[in-house]
C-alpha cells in the first residue's frame, strides 16, 4: 500500500549499527585531534608536562630570534619546551669566537625572546675585579652578583633566586616583573644589564 512504510529488513538494522560505529570512530579521531591542537589537556599536552610548567602552552610552538656569534642567525620557530641550546644548535652552532659560557643553554625559550650569543669579548656572569663587564646570566647569577646588577639589593637579589629554583629557572627577563620588589621602573634598568 502506498501510504504504508515498508517493514524494516534485518539488512538495514546491520547497516545501522555499522553507521553508529564509524559515528563514534569519527567522534573519537575528532576529540583527539582538537586535544592535539591545544584545545584540551590530553596525551600531547602530558607529554610535555616534565618540560613545561604552563600546560596550555605545552602545544605551541616558540617563536626565538637568535642572534650573535651563530652561524646563522635568524628567526627560528622550536617545539614548546626547548631550551636555548636547541636554538643554538638550529642557528648552526656557536661561531669560532663565541662565548660559550657567557649564555645560560639551560634557560627555557619563551615565545618571543632574543637569544644574543655574546662574542669573544664579553665574560661570563661573574664578579671580575673590575666590575661586570657584560649582562649577568639569570640562568647561573649567585645572589652577590645580582646584588652588583643596579636596581638589584640582597633581598630582591634572594627573592630572584628563589623564584628561579621554585619555576626551574628564568628564560625571559620579562619573568622577574612577577619577583616581588621589581617593578616597571626597575624593569627597564635591569634589561640592560641581564640576560636569560
Amino acid at each position: 500500500m502506498p501510504g504504508q512504510p515498508a517493514p524494516v529488513p534485518d539488512l538495514s538494522r546491520t547497516q545501522l549499527l555499522v553507521y553508529a560505529a564509524i559515528a563514534v570512530a569519527v567522534l573519537m579521531i575528532g576529540a583527539r585531534w582538537i586535544r592535539s591542537s591545544g584545545g584540551g589537556s590530553g596525551s600531547t599536552a602530558v607529554s610535555f608536562a616534565a618540560d613545561s610548567s604552563h600546560e596550555g602552552e605545552s602545544t605551541r610552538d616558540v617563536v626565538v630570534h637568535v642572534a650573535g656569534d651563530v652561524r646563522r642567525p635568524g628567526v627560528y620557530r622550536l617545539p614548546a619546551g626547548s631550551r636555548v641550546t636547541d636554538a643554538v644548535r638550529r642557528a648552526g652552532g656557536f661561531d669560532g669566537g663565541a662565548n660559550q659560557d657567557a649564555i645560560n643553554l639551560a634557560a627555557r625559550l619563551s615565545d618571543g625572546q632574543q637569544v644574543v650569543v655574546p662574542g669573544p669579548g664579553t665574560m661570563a656572569a661573574s664578579s671580575a675585579a673590575g666590575g661586570q663587564t657584560g649582562p649577568v646570566s639569570l640562568g647561573s647569577a649567585t645572589v652577590e652578583q645580582l646584588d652588583g646588577v643596579e636596581g638589584i639589593g640582597p633581598v630582591t637579589a634572594q627573592k630572584i633566586i628563589e623564584f628561579r629554583d621554585q619555576h626551574g629557572g628564568l628564560s625571559s627577563i620579562n619573568q622577574l616583573d612577577e619577583v616581588d620588589g621589581i617593578g616597571p621602573s626597575t624593569m627597564e634598568t635591569l634589561r640592560a644589564a641581564l640576560q636569560p
